[in-house]
Order: structure tokens, then C-alpha cells, then sequence
């Protein structure tokens, strides 16, 4: 009897293992879980200073959406350091066919020429824009954005990312924090549905 109840707790145990092994992933996956209920997105009309862009413009192009503003002390560097590191680990192909826009919500501030010169610190590739603040108000309504200006001069903001396809449409959003790995992945993913 008392080999009968070895041999079976021997068993479970074997299958207990084996179901572990079978479910458990010790890396992250390499793509962030997308979230329900995206925001509709859309075209806009931003400035640069290079002049006037739209969605359209980037048209087969997969693009990264994020907004801040240049006198964030926090969120935007980080977010856009992980930007650029996620932008790097692209091959040069998969890079030029990724455009990557950083929104300032702050244009009384930040000026195109004052974006640009901030963008470029991180990757030249980034494009810095803005528009008007009614502009900005609509566009943030659009991609459920939300931001607000403190008396202290701080502007709180949402930090997701946001990325739209290859035809404008708003595919997922990224959550601020997510590996520079997994923002790869998730470019890669997308290009290659192009």
C-alpha cells in the first residue's frame, strides 16, 4: 500500500513538473499585450522644423506616436531614450521604414527649431513637432491623450506610445516602461506586415 501512494504521489509530481515546463517562460514575451479599446487616432497636421507633415505623409510607413514636452524632467527622456534604443537594434532597412514622432503638447515653449535640436540628442531620426494648441487639444482627443499644464510650469501627461500601421491606423499602444527589446519586436511585427 504504502508503495502504491509513493508511486502515485511520484507521478503527480512528474506531471506537475512537466505541466511547469510546459507554461512557465522565463523571458518576457517579445511583443507588449495590446490593449482593448484603442482610441480612433487619425490624420493630423503638425509643424516641424523642416515644415508642415501629416500622417499621410508616412504612408507604408510603420510610426511610433508619442507626446511630452521638451521641459519634462522624467518620462519624456526616458521614453525617448527607449525609443532610440528600440530604434537601434533595427536593422538600417527596418529603420527607414519606421518614422518616429515626438508631439510636444507644450507649444508656447517648444518651438520646431527648439524640438529639433531636442529630438536630435536621442537619434536624428526622431522627429520633433507641434501645432496649435487647439490643434493639440483635437489630436490628443483623437488618441485619448491626456495633459495638463500646473502652475508650477509642469505639464502632466499621459506617456503611452503610440504605433500606426503602414495605411494610418492606430494598431496598439505601448505603455511607458516597456523594454526597448519589446518595442523592436513590435516594429518588426509590423513591418512585416507591410
Amino acid at each position: 500500500m504504502q508503495e502504491r501512494i509513493l508511486a502515485t504521489t511520484a507521478l503527480l509530481l512528474v506531471l506537475c513538473i512537466g505541466t511547469l515546463a510546459l507554461f512557465w517562460h522565463p523571458e518576457p514575451p517579445s511583443r507588449p499585450l495590446p490593449r482593448p479599446g484603442l482610441p480612433a487616432g487619425g490624420d493630423f497636421m503638425l509643424e516641424t522644423a523642416s515644415g508642415k507633415i501629416s500622417l499621410a505623409d508616412f504612408k507604408g510607413k510603420t510610426v511610433l506616436l508619442f507626446f511630452g514636452y521638451t521641459s519634462c524632467p522624467d518620462i519624456c527622456p526616458t521614453g525617448l531614450i527607449t525609443l532610440a534604443d528600440a530604434l537601434s537594434q533595427l536593422e538600417p532597412e527596418e529603420k527607414a521604414r519606421v518614422a518616429t514622432l515626438f508631439v510636444s503638447v507644450d507649444p508656447a515653449r517648444d518651438t520646431p527649431a527648439h524640438l529639433a535640436e531636442f529630438t536630435a540628442f536621442f537619434d536624428p531620426s526622431i522627429l520633433g513637432a507641434t501645432a496649435s494648441p487647439g490643434a493639440l487639444a483635437d489630436l490628443a482627443k483623437r488618441y485619448g491623450v491626456i495633459y495638463h499644464f500646473a502652475e508650477n510650469g509642469a505639464v502632466d501627461h499621459s506617456a503611452d506610445v503610440f504605433l500606426i500601421n503602414g495605411d494610418g491606423r492606430l494598431v496598439d499602444k505601448i505603455a511607458h516602461g516597456t523594454a526597448a527589446t519589446a518595442i523592436a519586436g513590435a516594429l518588426r511585427q509590423q513591418l512585416k506586415a507591410l
